[in-house]
């Protein structure tokens, strides 16, 4: 039984629909073994081209993209930007990376020495969170680090970020007196303190 693949590739700009189409390639032969995902780190501003050639070269990819409204000079345009700049996501066993490591403008698998692959479960959260739409880029913060309020009525605020239930708190201190107090806030509020 021979290969049999389904793939498309979107363009970059759309003016019509809030719909961020998904560049996809999908293989249905079971006999290539156990194929994991993994992130592709590839040139900035090239992704769009790089998953067109790796869906030309038959690997299942996914490359995540959300819609920007922007203002051009004589109209507001929108556009489907990668949410994860400079990242693709393929499915390929391990002895296949080369037939994406190959492709013009893929630096590399992340992963060092070797590739690591990506949890499934990741990959299935991701596509539903796209599925449900208004999704963009958003600096990466982890519980315990320094971050800074920026909206609202504490914006400006320095403080650390913890976790309480389902949501999240930053912790700010004040050191004169050796007091602390936590605010709720959305992840949408903060961004990380950099250099810290």
């Amino acid at each position: 039984m021979g290969l049999s693949w389904r793939s498309s590739v979107e363009p970059l700009i759309t003016t019509q629909s809030e719909t961020v189409p998904m560049a996809t390639a999908v293989c249905t032969d079971p006999q290539l073994g156990t194929a994991r995902w993994y992130a592709a780190y590839v040139q900035r501003n090239h992704e769009q081209v790089v998953a067109n050639e790796l869906a030309r070269r038959e690997v299942e990819l996914f490359f995540p993209q959300y819609v920007s409204v922007r203002q051009w000079s004589d109209r507001k345009v929108r556009l489907s930007l990668p949410l994860f700049a400079g990242y693709l996501f393929v499915r390929i066993t391990e002895a296949a990376n080369l037939r994406v490591l190959t492709v013009p403008r893929v630096v590399k698998l992340v992963g060092s020495p070797r590739p690591f692959p990506l949890d499934d479960d990741e990959i299935a959260a991701l596509r539903a969170g796209l599925s449900l739409g208004r999704v963009e880029p958003h600096p990466h913060c982890t519980e315990g680090m320094g971050v800074r309020i920026c909206r609202g009525a504490l914006q400006g605020l320095e403080g650390v970020l913890v976790r309480k239930k389902h949501g999240f708190r930053v912790v700010v201190s004040l050191r004169q007196v050796m007091q602390s107090f936590a605010v709720e806030v959305d992840a949408g509020d903060i961004e990380p303190v950099l250099g810290e």
